[in-house]
């Protein structure tokens, strides 16, 4: 039977499953995020990070590691801002 809980579960499952890239520092980067924020996350930023989610390795490790190149949705920086933090902690 689907509840909210099981679409949930699924949901971070798929996200887990795309955050597994070529490049092992984003790898290990969006791995951490998913693990430590996914429960948080808003209905638009959960949007915004599968968005992320679509750019080629080099182009979201570029984006997470310059602090000169922001988005323009206030979701897509909240989320880019989080995954740096972790970067950076890394």
């Amino acid at each position: 039977m689907l509840n909210a809980e099981n679409i949930k579960d699924a949901e971070l499952r798929r996200l887990a499953w795309r955050c597994r890239r070529g490049m092992l520092e984003l790898d290990i980067v969006l791995q951490r995020f998913i693990a430590l924020h996914f429960n948080d996350l808003t209905l638009a930023q959960l949007k915004a990070f599968d968005d992320l989610l679509e750019l080629p390795d080099n182009d979201f490790w570029t984006l997470i590691s310059s602090d000169r190149v922001t988005p323009k949705n206030a979701d897509t920086v909240d989320v880019v801002n989080k995954i740096r933090a972790l970067k950076q902690a890394h």
